[in-house]
């Protein structure tokens, strides 16, 4: 018999008070992602200051209003997990691709065909759910936390052509929070224990402000409230054709979301069928994401921050989430939040989130090791997966020469070695099945 909903191991029993606290450290440890998304789109796109804070302040919003929707569900919407929604990685050089190409307005106009899509497609993709099973997951989450920690592993450094390459003050500030978050995961118990990512953030912050790299004194200056704006660039443009890699994309997108929605109910016991769960968190990315393209933001979608930072503090509640979601609302419509959210240190932030995105490479592991791998089948699917899938990851720009639609798959490594992992491991199951077939013959 099911669990009531207020029994139910995704909704623990925490004082508000202390559901207050992990909600801040979640929305501390994700504030980077909208922030830089942002910040890449309007440094390309050469956006003025008001139209960046605008977008910015819709950016929170739609997270904000996400983290809510997928938290606590309305009707076939939302998981009612433990999720925050932010903009997609991929998806953001997608977005400037196009308007860099076309116009912001014809880029608006892909976000907005590509969140209908996602409701045309979802039909067809629920028939290859049984192709996700644990240990392809597992894959998949392997794959996306290598990429993730190459990626801020990168913001850390500085890209190689620059002057100031690995900078030592960067690196002392990224290696100190997570030595100093381990320390607090290490010495604290409880409750304590469970915020050890928001205290390492903020002792990365002190140092920060110790060395003199990190400034707060504009935070008071500018304007108290922010309104994001409907169509700030003007009516979108919709164009099939320079839509064509972000409607591709979106088919990754159901593969990256189902696997979270997996992993995610799997770590906090979700007494929910999974099954039905993936296509309600799948209309959540979908509707967010019109809703973003309305107000100028890009695909906004699931975070794989979730699963990372569950496990990492061991907090179930989706609770917790919502009053995130709560938060990062507030921080949209309050522009000095803002403002003190973007002075946070970004190599801080990103060695926060290395340690976090490496949990959730254990969590794939873990996964994958439920496996017996001394299976042919499961051998080769997971060597040819990783091989696929790690490429594009280590060997950025390997398959430039191919044509667009090939990078477009094969250059994503998690797409590429998912995808890839799930046609071997099928076909030595059929391959297998068919000789058992001749065998009881």
């Amino acid at each position: 018999m099911p669990l009531p909903d207020s029994a139910a191991p995704d909704n623990e029993a925490l004082p508000w008070q202390t559901k207050l606290l992990l909600a801040i450290q979640h929305v501390m440890v994700v504030a980077a992602t909208p922030i830089t998304a942002v910040f890449l789109i309007a440094n390309a796109l050469h956006f003025t200051d008001a139209i960046t804070l605008s977008v910015l302040s819709a950016t929170f919003l739609m997270c904000g209003l996400g983290a809510i929707l997928q938290s606590l569900g309305i009707g076939s919407f939302g998981a009612r997990l433990p999720f925050i929604m932010v903009p997609g990685g991929a998806p953001i050089a997608i977005f400037i691709a196009i308007a860099l190409q076309t116009t912001i307005q014809t880029a608006i106009g892909a976000v907005i065909l590509t969140s209908l899509f996602y409701f045309i497609a979802l039909p067809v993709f629920r028939r290859f759910l049984h192709h996700f099973p644990p240990f392809i997951i597992g894959i998949m989450l392997l794959l996306v936390s290598v990429n993730l920690i190459r990626l801020y592993g990168g913001l850390i450094t500085t890209h190689p052509a620059n002057a100031q390459f690995a900078p030592s003050t960067n690196i002392v500030l990224a290696l100190g929070t997570i030595l100093i978050t381990l320390v607090f995961a290490l010495v604290f118990t409880g409750i304590l224990r469970q915020l050890s990512v928001m205290f390492g953030l903020l002792a990365g912050t002190l140092l920060g402000v110790l060395l003199g790299v990190t400034d707060f004194s504009g935070v008071s200056h500018g304007p108290l409230l922010s309104v994001p704006q409907f169509f700030p660039f003007g009516w979108p443009v919709f164009n099939i054709s320079a839509s064509l890699p972000l409607l591709i994309y979106a088919v990754i997108s159901m593969a990256e979301a189902t696997g979270q929605t997996i992993a995610t109910a799997e770590i906090v016991n979700s007494t929910q069928n999974v099954h039905k769960t993936i296509p309600r968190t799948i209309r959540g990315d979908a509707i967010m994401s019109l809703l973003g393209g309305i107000f100028g933001t890009s695909l906004i979608i699931t975070s794989g921050e979730n699963i990372g930072v569950v496990r990492t503090t061991n907090v179930k509640s989706r609770h917790v989430t919502a009053i995130a979601g709560l938060l990062l609302i507030l921080i949209a419509v309050f522009s000095p939040l803002v403002r003190l959210a973007a002075g946070l240190p970004g190599p801080v932030v990103c060695g926060t989130a290395v340690i976090v995105f490496s949990i959730i490479g254990v969590i794939g592991i873990e996964m994958i090791s439920r496996e017996s791998l001394h299976m042919p089948g499961k051998t080769y699917a997971l060597a040819s997966g990783l091989a696929m899938g790690m490429l594009p990851i280590l060997v950025p720009g390997l398959y430039q020469n191919l044509p667009s639609a090939v990078q477009m798959v094969l250059g994503n490594g998690m797409a590429a070695g998912t995808l890839t992992a799930i046609i071997v491991n099928s076909l030595f199951l059929m391959s297998e099945k068919r000789t058992v077939a001749r065998v009881n013959r």
